[in-house]
């Protein structure tokens, strides 16, 4: 199944990079690949995820033009995301674990299209925030709605949680936007932080706040080492923002100590 969950991933990941820049370039998805250069069709046998880059040597068979790193990148990331999530998440005996697999999938894959849209373009592309506000907000009442019954307090209740983690992380990122003026941090931030709130709920926000944080100090203190940006270059946070959710939804399945660290944090 871990294979099969990989393959999935690849192809997904292999789309998501057609989404990112479609969207940039106001293209219909439902068009044929094209290189972005020479505008020539991609052929089928050149859109293989991951093994037509290396056998093109990373170069449009037609124009010779170079291919984006982004590309294989994104397929070889969304492969780990999905063989996670369908390896931790996934139980084949148990309907319910498919829906949350599905969830986390789709989810992440919408949460990809923003970290390279922001890490590309500074900018987050808002049709495909919302339209992952309005999946977590109705797989949160479906959830609810099928285990009420078990909820031993409101706080058990995905909805009120995710709502909660949503409305802390949308008041703190605005907070900081409009004390800055936006120079530390977007409008667009904050609107993410009502995902990642609603995804991860209360009180695993405040490990995601911390996470994201931690890794975009570490990474923006590399930057300014190797000379790439100085202390008043402008970082995209949604990456670090993006990866911080995804290691406060795997990591605790992998390393069951860190669920107990995360009810201290909270």
């Amino acid at each position: 199944m871990l294979i099969i969950f990989l393959l999935l991933g690849l192809i997904i990941g292999s789309f998501l990079n057609a989404v990112v820049y479609r969207l940039n370039a106001v293209e219909s998805l439902m068009e044929r690949s094209h290189c972005p250069h020479c505008k020539k069709k991609v052929r089928w046998f050149d859109n293989v995820p991951l093994l037509s880059f290396i056998i093109l040597g990373a170069k449009c068979r037609d124009c010779g033009e170079k291919i984006s790193w982004q590309y294989p990148v994104v397929e070889a990331t969304m492969g780990i995301v999905f063989a996670l999530i369908g390896n931790y998440f996934f139980n084949i005996f148990d309907p319910s674990s498919w829906m949350l697999t599905a969830f986390y999938w789709v989810i992440f894959s919408l949460l990809m299209v923003i970290f390279v849209y922001d890490f590309q373009y500074m900018e987050i592309p808002m049709l495909v925030l919302w339209l992952g506000v309005g999946l977590s907000l109705a797989y949160l009442v479906w959830s609810d709605w099928q285990n009420f019954q078990s909820a031993v307090s409101i706080m058990d209740l995905g909805t009120i949680s995710g709502l909660i983690g949503a409305v802390v992380a949308f008041l703190f990122f605005f907070g900081l936007a409009a004390y800055s003026k936006e120079t530390w941090m977007g409008y667009g931030d904050a609107y993410l932080g009502i995902l990642v709130g609603l995804i991860v709920g209360w009180p695993n926000i405040l490990a995601t706040l911390m996470l994201s944080f931690a890794i975009g100090a570490l990474i923006s203190v590399g930057l300014i080492a190797v000379s790439k940006k100085t202390m008043k270059s402008q970082v995209p946070f949604a990456p670090f923002l993006i990866t911080g959710t995804f290691l406060v939804v795997i990591l605790p399945q992998i390393f069951p100590f860190l669920k107990y660290w995360l009810s201290i944090v909270g």
